[in-house]
């Protein structure tokens, strides 16, 4: 790798910024602000009729799936009035835009122009009309048609001296159909090279999880929200980035259930809701959600969990019998004893202080669950997007299995995804390790021998294009230079491809950091109708608690120059295969009922696939570990207790730790606007929230511009000009929103097993900046 000081790829370092206005922080979220405010972006983007019937049929029975979070949709008790949140309405706003690029726009801006824009004005500009092409040494990307574009690409794929020199990237944008003939299209093709969101988000969870419990999904159901006794929330911001959760803990809190926080910022979302459904959220009565919150330092959730173990251990001894469930522990488990041995190593004040907390708070957490085994644990990339994250997953368990609340109504573990359907494209084999078993599948119903050996996943495929071994990249949705770490590795590595060819809705990051050649490949989006051989069509997906519902767009497309993405896959494949595929991609091109036909006779769960997702709601998939049968490939029918150590965390005097997070304005790397509201932070991006005590030691004030560095690998990454935000974060900690600030996360600073990018823990140095 290189000295050379790493910063943005793009023209992101403006000397004037915005006029930072800093508010006090809320400590309640939603309220009538909510939909004040996505009124206003609806209204903007889409206008009044269009709008209106979007968010009317979103996330409803026979109605469209919010391209958003995986958050579930209720079985029964949908409201009539509003089945979304403000997130979700800012989402149908971006896709359902009526702003549009064609040839005009692209002929009038160049990429280099383009790239000196932020990604929120780029995000802006509207959809992306027709396939456009930007040749070699171009400086503007052109209108192509679609046949120009499947016959450059299948000629580039065509030209490779191995398949293993392309890679096929997926969003959790996609659905179930799509992600099954890519998935089948790719292998066909001959690679597993298939790096996806999963990678950079929960990978640690599925690791962590498929080792000990046997799969690698969440075990509740949204219903065993209203019959727990304690929900336990770490690392995740339900307020930002999953709001109609909102709803889903206020049920549970009015049915008696206590809810503890674990975060190192204070979030509105986990504090207060204003429900605007109901009489007392309009009239601006908020919901008090935390009954408990422990402000743990960054990655301070294993001595946490140890830390409660301990106590929860010392308690069971001094009252045999009353605290672990010893009956769950003596079927389903093995290492029992090594691992209480294990405990008596630590000693709860050091664990305290290696958390962040005082025992006292720790010790009013094991007493709100030690006499209650209906409890239910959510987390998100606060817990894996660490070195130790399948670590810290596995201690989940740990904490699980002790008080038996695992297999049982109310009780259980509950990963919250982040895309709407990422969960899906895992299940529909977008994977780049698959089982031997699935393949066999492949293989017996299709007739072709597909790759066996482990293809690329996001940190793999990067290195692999930095040291020349991919030519080809192709994505399937995303905005993949702005989602992963790196920035300028990561730019440096695309730039050395001979394709990249991004399927998108919009314009984005990755479209002006490109190989030699690139392609824009516009699709349907989630509320777009999708007529084929004229017929409104229908796809499917999977939400975080393994519920396979469909999903019908309303909306008439801003042009008629779009392409479902299962049809582009099918017509890449026709035009890279010829006569050489086994497979009848004009059937599939042309039926999506044709596509769940085989899907029912490759994926376990799927069987009736055509029959179960159109009814009312969709359909759930097994899942053993929810019926309390733990089947793993290593341990049989029994789970094992991990053993970790406390991760080690040695910081010099002007060092700290930054974790990236998301605005209230963002969904992943699409950014809406420019407020975060409930943090109180307006008009900039830029920012860096600090411990006003390591303010004064350094010598910072409040609105100071300053630039950021990270030294791993002794390579010198560079941020430059952010802005000091006074904030309730602890000392040592700091926190700065992506995609900004992910220049400074090292490429090779990935969670162990997973391989999963350091987000959430970056070493920085924090200088003011100079001019």
């Amino acid at each position: 790798m290189s000295k050379e000081p790493e910063q943005e790829p793009a023209a992101e370092n403006p000397e004037e910024l915005l006029d930072l206005k800093i508010t006090h922080p809320k400590d309640w979220a939603a309220g009538i602000p909510a939909v004040t405010v996505a009124m206003v972006d609806i209204l903007k983007e889409t206008g009044l009729v269009r709008g209106m019937e979007g968010l009317f049929h979103m996330n409803k029975k026979n109605g469209f799936d919010c391209s958003g979070c995986a958050w579930p949709d209720p079985d029964d008790d949908r409201s009539p009035i509003a089945e979304y949140c403000e997130n979700g309405a800012k989402a149908l706003a971006e896709e359902a835009t009526t702003k549009k690029l064609t040839g005009e726009f692209f002929a009038e801006n160049s990429v280099a122009d383009l790239a000196k824009l932020n990604d929120y004005e780029i995000g802006k500009k509207g959809r992306i009309a027709q396939p456009v092409y930007l040749a070699k040494g171009a400086t503007h990307y052109t209108p192509v048609s679609w046949d120009f574009a499947f016959k450059k690409i299948a000629d580039e794929l065509n030209a490779l001296a191995s398949p293993d020199e392309a890679a096929f990237y997926t969003s959790g944008r996609t659905s179930n159909e799509a992600s099954f003939t890519y998935q089948l299209f790719v292998r066909e093709f001959g690679t597993n090279n298939m790096p996806d969101c999963s990678n950079m988000c929960h990978e640690s969870t599925g690791v962590g999880l498929a080792d000990t419990i046997g799969i690698g999904k969440g075990t509740v159901t949204l219903n065993d929200f209203y019959d727990t006794d304690v929900i336990i929330i770490m690392g995740q911001n339900p307020g930002t980035n999953h709001p109609r959760m909102l709803s889903a803990l206020e049920k549970a809190k009015e049915k008696g259930s206590k809810i503890i926080a674990v975060n190192p910022l204070h979030e509105a979302g986990l504090m207060g809701f204003k429900n605007p459904q109901k009489v007392k959220g309009f009239l601006g009565i908020k919901t008090q959600l935390a009954d408990l919150y422990l402000q743990v330092k960054i990655n301070g959730d294993m001595a946490l969990l140890k830390a409660m173990e301990k106590l929860l251990y010392k308690a069971e001894l001094e009252n045999p019998g009353t605290v672990f469930d010893h009956e769950f522990i003596k079927k389903n488990t093995t290492g029992y004893v090594a691992f209480l041995d294990s405990l008596n190593q630590y000693e709860v004040d050091d664990l305290a202080k290696a958390a962040g907390l005082t025992v006292t708070e720790i010790e009013q957490a094991v007493n709100l669950i030690k006499n209650k085994s209906r409890i239910i644990i959510c987390w998100a990339m606060g817990i894996t997007q660490h070195k130790n994250g399948v670590a810290v997953v596995k201690e989940i368990v740990n904490l699980v299995m002790l008080k038996g609340a695992i297999g049982k109504p109310g009780a259980g573990l509950c990963p919250v995804r982040g895309h709407s359907n990422v969960q899906g494209n895992r299940t529909m084999m977008i994977w780049d390790k698959p089982k031997p078993k699935q393949l066999d599948k492949l293989k017996e119903v299709f007739g072709f021998e597909p790759p066996r050996g482990h293809g690329y996943d996001v940190v793999e495929s990067i290195k692999a294009m930095d040291e020349g071994k991919l030519k080809v990249f192709f994505a399937m949705g995303g905005n993949f230079l702005s989602a992963t770490p790196d920035t300028l590795f990561t730019a440096q590595a695309m730039r050395k491809l001979r394709l990249s060819v991004h399927i998108s809705t919009k314009l984005n990051r990755s479209h002006l950091v490109h190989g030699e050649e690139a392609l824009i490949l516009p699709t349907l989006s989630r509320s777009d109708k999708d007529i084929v051989n004229g017929e409104e069509q229908f796809i499917s997906c999977e939400n975080s608690m393994g519920v396979v519902q469909m999903s019908k767009g309303m909306l008439k497309p801003v042009s008629e120059h779009l392409m479902n993405e299962n049809q582009i896959v099918c017509n890449l494949a026709k035009a890279t295969f010829g006569s050489r595929s086994v497979i009848n991609w004009d059937k599939y091109a042309q039926s999506y009922d044709a596509v769940r036909d085989v899907i029912a006779k490759v994926i376990p769960g799927c069987e009736d696939y055509n029959q179960k997702v159109r009814l009312p709601g969709g359909f759930y998939l097994p899942n053993a570990a929810r019926e309390g049968k733990f089947i793993t490939e290593k341990n049989g029918s029994i789970i094992p207790f991990n053993i970790a150590p406390l991760p080690k965390h040695e910081l010099a005097a002007d060092e700290y730790h930054m974790a990236t997070i998301r605005s209230h304005d963002q969904f992943n790397t699409t950014i809406y606007g420019l407020d975060d509201r409930y943090r109180g932070i307006h008009n900039e991006r830029r920012v860096i929230l600090m411990n006003e005590n390591d303010m004064q030691k350094a010598g910072f004030k409040a609105r100071e511009k300053v630039d950021l560095f990270n030294y791993d690998d002794w390579v010198e990454r560079v941020a430059r000009l952010f802005v000091v935000v006074p904030y309730n974060i602890p000392e040592g900690n700091t926190a700065t929103y992506y995609p900004e600030a992910n220049v400074l996360i090292p490429i090779n600073s990935v969670a162990e097993q997973s391989n999963t990018p350091t987000s959430k823990l970056v070493t920085v140095k924090i200088r003011k900046h100079v001019v």
